[in-house]
């Protein structure tokens, strides 16, 4: 169930978190996509409260979820003047972003024995 946006991370968010960043993700980036994918859409400044990020840190981010398609963005009309409100939504299931992410670190690590395949082989001859 998708909550509100004044949602706050809890212990099972925390250890999906620390897990993402174990395999390799900034934990800003973890935190806000896990956030995202709590509440039907949000705002930066709900995004800062319920996942105690600064607003730099969310911008960051927010702009790495969007670059891999992970997120959508719309614009809020503020009332009076002003520069639009940016609201965020993800756009990908949970478990295809896992699924895409686990496809990086499999070739990253396939990178890696060939790297050391390479490597034994220069050093044996």
């Amino acid at each position: 169930m998708k909550e509100k946006p004044n949602y706050k991370l809890n212990k099972d968010d925390a250890k999906i978190i620390n897990l993402f960043s174990e395999l390799g993700m900034p934990k800003n980036l973890a935190k806000t996509l896990i956030y995202i994918s709590r509440v039907e859409e949000c705002r930066s400044d709900d995004i800062e409260t319920g996942t105690n990020l600064r607003q730099p840190e969310v911008s960051i981010a927010v702009r790495e979820l969007s670059r891999r398609g992970w997120t959508d963005t719309h614009e809020q009309k503020k009332k009076g003047k002003g520069r639009p409100i940016h609201v965020y939504k993800l756009s990908a299931d949970l478990t295809d972003i896992v699924k895409t992410f686990e496809k990086e670190k499999m070739s990253q690590i396939q990178d890696i024995k060939n790297n050391l395949t390479e490597l034994e082989k220069i050093i044996g001859n």
